[in-house]
């Protein structure tokens, strides 16, 4: 069995691609269950972000999740096939490995992908999908993970996404604490955001989510208020400074919305900040005038800030990351062995048992001890050598040759003994 990563990201595919086949989180179980049911995909996971979609894979056959991804999104293979990318082996352990370690990050060191990657394997184990190979893959990558943190200064000059939006918004107002603010959605994202805005003192917060108390709860975490989505229509003129990022298939936020906001601001600027992927509001929306709107990847260009002193780190990172896709190969070709070790040890077994219990017999019948165990050992060691002693006599040169270093190398054997001296 192999493991294989497909996907595509930030590096690979535009946000217009990547909206398109990202993963709804009430769907990845039921998604999860299609995967390994409907192709040769023995295990799955799937990590579904703003900057990537990837399914981690064992399996001989990567075709079949390729065509399975496409299918699920109802797209053409070949719309995908520009953009996809397919990581065989070593190459998709260094990749799970740099991922949870921040190294493939649009922002390289953030934090956040690790909580995500680890949601995405609480998802997989409670689908019943994620057996063996990968179970071992993601706690080693989770070790990998925390070995780097701990190792390097990796993280010690991270711009994240919140304080990018933060920096793209002070570009736009003079003083924040003159703004009012409207976070939409109630996530982990959005309640990072809203620690960083908050941190400028604005004038007014408002936290507007589908479920309303959980909104709430965020919002007085905040010192603001919460409101209904179906409220934002009426609202949404009201706010100078606008971040959202749901889970909503479709946008919240459209065209029309907006320009009504605008109309009833009298054309003061607007600054939005869509992280959501799928998009929550329409990508027309930052062709108006009066709106500033950034989505993920124009944050990109704020987070490459800094990216040289963090050069040395990422050159450790990646070196241990190195030494532990090592190890994990071993592991994983040392699998390989357990079937034969396990029938070694029951063939051993067997003949222990048989010659254990015709010693036994020897014994009742009146023989001596001393003879039924030097028997005993006799029997043993001619019938657990016969199979190999028989091997190599019955040999071609060629075949004999490779036999005797496996030998000398299996029991331990002096140079001189596979030699014949």
């Amino acid at each position: 069995m192999a493991i294989f990563t497909l996907g595509i990201n930030h590096h690979s595919a535009p946000l217009a691609i990547r909206e398109q086949v990202a993963f709804h989180v009430d769907t990845l179980p039921q998604a999860l269950c299609a995967l390994t049911r409907a192709s040769s995909v023995r295990e799955a996971a799937i990590l579904s972000t703003c900057n990537r979609t990837e399914l981690y894979c064992a399996t001989e056959n990567p075709e079949a999740a390729a065509e399975w991804f496409a299918e699920y999104h109802q797209l053409e293979r070949d719309t995908l096939k520009p953009f996809l990318y397919t990581l065989p082996s070593r190459d998709a352990v260094r990749h799970a490995f740099r991922v949870a370690s921040g190294l493939d990050s649009m922002v390289v060191g953030e934090a956040q992908i690790l909580g995500q990657m680890k949601d995405a394997v609480r998802v997989a184990e409670s689908a019943g999908t994620l057996g063996t190979h990968l179970h071992k893959l993601f706690q080693r990558a989770f070790a990998v993970a925390k070995e780097v943190r701990s190792s390097t200064a990796i993280g010690a000059s991270t711009v994240s996404m919140a304080a990018a939006a933060v920096q793209l918004a002070e570009r736009i107002f003079e003083s924040l604490a003159d703004q009012k603010i409207l976070f939409i959605g109630a996530g982990e994202m959005i309640e990072l955001c809203a620690t960083h805005f908050c941190a400028r003192q604005p004038r007014q917060v408002t936290v507007a989510n589908r479920t309303v108390e959980r909104g709430r709860a965020l919002a007085d975490r905040l010192g603001g208020q919460a409101i209904r989505l179906d409220e934002l229509a009426d609202t949404l003129g009201q706010y100078d400074i606008v971040v959202s990022c749901t889970a909503s298939p479709l946008p919240i936020i459209g065209l029309g919305m907006v320009e009504r906001a605008i109309k009833a601001r009298r054309h003061r600027p607007m600054f939005m900040v869509d992280l959501a992927v799928p998009r929550d509001i329409e990508p027309e929306v930052g062709e108006l005038g009066d709106v500033f709107l950034y989505t993920v990847d124009d944050l990109a260009q704020v987070v490459a800030t800094g990216m040289e002193s963090r050069q040395a780190a990422v050159l450790q990172a990646e070196a241990i990351i190195d030494t532990q896709v090592d190890s994990f190969l071993h592991w994983m070709a040392s699998r390989d062995t357990v079937p034969l070790i396990r029938g070694l040890r029951d063939a051993a077994e067997r003949a222990r048992r048989h010659e254990l219990d015709h010693a036994m017999k020897r014994l009742a019948a009146g023989d001596s001890p001393e003879k039924v165990l030097e028997q005993l050992s006799l029997r043993l060691t001619n019938k657990f050598l016969h199979a190999p002693t028989q091997a190599l006599q019955l040999s071609d040169a060629e075949t004999r040759k490779d036999l005797q270093e496996a030998a000398s190398r299996l029991f331990h054997l002096h140079p001189d003994a596979s030699a014949g001296h």
